[in-house]
């Protein structure tokens, strides 16, 4: 009879332990998807770039620096070794954007330019979809995190190696404020 008890509660032990190793890979998977959903608009918005810079260079010959520092941080987020500087860098070409959107108000002809004025309307629409996207992935990753912390899972997250994932927050309260498009 205790050679059935012993028997039964290892049988319990191994399917918990598989239960809580399986939710953890699918938690992980789930923030995978997340962040690739994101970073398709991310790739999406570091492609328009450059045409926005050209178009804006043509009428602000005056604002280098500010061309400047969206293309260093458009540069430095495409060669971002983590994942966590990628969304630093991101941040900040999300201001640099805001800024250039704002210099556009100093110059009547770039504001009536077509090709500035679809560029615009192109990067507010990838704007909102990061931001949604955004909001997703850190709800997928504040799901894993409280998986990874929580017990008796955190147990098995730290046999794996599974570990707290970054969230994908804005840098300070000025970059919180959407790109602000005007016609």
């Amino acid at each position: 009879m205790i050679r059935w008890i012993i028997i039964g509660v290892a049988v319990v032990l191994i399917l918990w332990f598989v239960a809580g190793y399986n939710r953890l890979v699918r938690a992980a998977n789930k923030v995978e998807e997340a962040f690739s959903t994101m970073d398709v608009y991310l790739k999406k918005r570091f492609d328009l770039i450059p045409n926005l810079v050209e178009t804006v260079k043509g009428y602000a010959k005056h604002e280098s620096e500010t061309l400047d520092r969206v293309i260093a941080a458009r540069n430095a987020a495409g060669n971002a070794k983590s994942a966590e500087e990628r969304m630093v860098n991101e941040a900040a070409i999300s201001g640099g954007l805001r800024n250039i959107f704002a210099l556009a108000e100093s110059y009547p002809e770039l504001k009536a330019n077509e090709n500035f004025l679809d560029l615009q309307g192109q990067l507010q629409k990838i704007e909102e979809d990061i931001a949604n996207s955004r909001k997703y992935y850190n709800a997928t990753v504040r799901i894993f995190n409280d998986i990874v912390m929580t017990i008796p899972t955190n147990l098995i997250a730290s046999m794996f190696h599974f570990e707290k994932k970054p969230m994908f927050e804005v840098a300070d309260a000025a970059e919180r404020e959407n790109v602000k498009v005007s016609f």
